[in-house]
């Protein structure tokens, strides 16, 4: 099945973001990419507001559908433990350069809610609530900076790790939270 226009252009910023950073988004460096015209692009996007916000909608939709593979089934379906699993394997293992760039470079500073505040409350283990001191919420908590730590890693700083490696260092993080 051939992708839509619209899907043509949000992969293609994407890819644009993955190769030059949220700043080097534009209708013509999209267009470009995409291989459609400026007026196609303004069809679907009549501002760069609109496809900076439908590429934050189309990263968020496709991380999310990578964690509810992984678990085989939506958030509200899974229980805790199977949540955090699949946001461990997903961020530690196929996590883009796009989605960690566009998640601190869309939210103006002054924003009351970023965009990807609600996919993260559903998947990622959260900070331990106050009186809390079970290990078991400390040790999922801990497992989540884990794995936004080498997803940091290898999108940021070119640490790229072998297969095996990082498999090893997944499987530790996953070992944190235990059996569930």
């Amino acid at each position: 099945m051939r992708a839509s226009n619209r899907t043509r252009i949000l992969e293609a910023a994407v890819r644009v973001i993955n190769r030059d950073g949220v700043r080097a988004v534009t209708f013509e460096s999209v267009s470009a990419e995409s291989g459609l015209t400026r007026g196609g692009l303004l069809y679907h996007f009549p501002s760069r507001e609109a496809l900076l916000q439908g590429i934050d909608a189309h990263l968020v939709q496709t991380w999310e559908a990578q964690m509810e593979a992984l678990a085989g089934k939506p958030a509200d379906q899974t229980i805790q433990h199977e949540r955090h699993q699949a946001f461990i394997r997903v961020s530690a293992m196929s996590a883009t350069r796009a989605e960690l760039m566009f998640m601190l470079e869309s939210v103006p500073p002054d924003a009351e809610r970023a965009p990807w505040s609600e996919a993260m409350a559903r998947w990622a283990p959260g900070v331990p609530e106050a009186g809390d001191n079970s290990a078991e919420a400390l040790d999922a908590f801990v497992a989540r900076l884990a794995a936004d730590g080498l997803w940091i890693y290898e999108a940021m700083y070119g640490g790229k790790l072998d297969a095996e490696m990082r498999d090893r260092v997944v499987a530790r993080i996953q070992a944190m939270l235990g059996e569930g």
